[in-house]
């Protein structure tokens, strides 16, 4: 936490007495939650609680702050993250940073801890090797960049390659593991009314992963969209569709494909309208499924390993829907999302309201 702070501080404070042309800026934001969770007592996974370790009650306060240093030749940005939660200490870390320098005047190189993320989707980015869950879903999660080396050329406004090198998962949390030491090269090319992406990712003893992204603009009311890719999974768990075969845990999976299509339809009030499906090979079918939950209730045991070495998703067909309000004006923002397993036919609802009190304060 200090040392967050401090370079926050520093970089702040620092243009007071360099040269003039250093431009600076920054701002804070202040968050405060108050959760409740509601626990069952029963859980096949989770009994009594004991490997989740999920709180009750929740209580935390956090501060997300950006600075920005820039000069003709160089720039410097941060994000510090500074958190205190009932249950756990609190802590400070850097969820962003970059030191970033141009070449040439197509051409820049970048060195920091940066969210290498891309694509339409909001359910989940199939073409990002790195966030899979991309956190749109909620729009009060704060992802946390990968460390990475990066070199970007963009000769024009309709063409960009980037060549970077992940080192870590940086802060971790929200970055997906098994993607260490990585290379990944990205291309996208823009026309008048639409975008594509193509993306190679390769890191050390992993198959490599292929990624791809597009969106059509059709008209002024209609968006369509889509993201895939071909992938293996680390540490995986497999569910033999027999309750009564053991579970197994692969270094490194078969390669499945995971494809996400979706199409959002903008009112004329400026609310939208967006409905998406998603095809995961990585999932289990119904009788791997099923297995999967009589195997872990079978043998408390093993119910940990099935916690935490599942599939992201658990199903492979999902449908995600998504009304908002009309993020260009000022005032009230919320949205609704449901999403439901095709599968199972279970069902998710969630929503999200933003009420604006004056220009600094939002109850949300």
């Amino acid at each position: 936490m200090k040392l967050a702070l401090s370079i926050a501080l520093f970089c702040t404070g620092l243009p007071a007495w360099a040269d003039d042309d250093w431009r600076s800026s920054w701002d804070v934001a202040l968050y405060a939650t108050t959760s409740a969770t509601d626990l069952t007592a029963d859980s096949v996974l989770n009994p009594g609680n004991r490997y989740a370790g999920l709180a009750k009650h929740m209580q935390s306060a956090e501060a997300r702050i950006n600075v920005k240093l820039e000069a003709d030749a160089l720039r410097l940005t941060l994000r510090p993250i500074l958190r205190s939660e009932s249950d756990t200490p609190s802590r400070g870390y850097l969820s962003q940073w970059q030191l970033r320098a141009p070449i040439s005047a197509s051409t820049s190189l970048s060195l920091g801890r940066e969210i290498l993320n891309w694509g339409p989707a909001q359910f989940r980015s199939p073409s990002s090797p790195f966030y899979f869950d991309n956190g749109r879903s909620n729009p009060m999660r704060e992802l946390s960049g990968v460390d990475a080396v990066k070199l970007a050329w963009t000769p024009d406004a309709k063409l960009a390659l980037n060549l970077a090198y992940v080192l870590d998962n940086g802060d971790a949390a929200s970055a997906d593991d098994g993607w260490r030491h990585t290379w990944l090269l990205k291309g996208e090319r823009r026309g008048d009314d639409w975008t594509g992406g193509l993306i190679l990712a390769q890191t050390t003893g992993r198959k490599p992963f292929y990624g791809a992204y597009a969106q059509w603009t059709l008209d002024e009311a209609w968006l369509l969209y889509g993201e895939a890719s071909s992938a293996t999974r680390a540490d995986a768990l497999v569910s033999p569709a027999d309750p009564l075969q053991p579970f197994s845990l692969q270094t490194e999976s078969a390669r499945h494909g995971i494809a996400l299509l979706g199409a959002t339809r903008t009112l004329e009030n400026g609310q939208s309208l967006s409905l998406e499906y998603l095809h995961n090979g990585h999932g289990y079918s119904n009788a791997e499924t099923a297995a999967y939950f009589s195997r872990s209730a079978a043998n408390p045991a093993v119910a940990a390993l099935a916690l935490v070495n599942r599939p992201p998703l658990l199903g492979r067909n999902y449908l995600h829907l998504v009304w908002q309000s009309n993020q260009l004006e000022d005032g009230d923002y919320w949205r609704a999302m449901w999403s439901r397993n095709l599968d199972d036919a279970g069902n998710e609802w969630a929503g999200y309201y933003d009420h604006p009190l004056n220009r600094h304060l939002s109850l949300y």
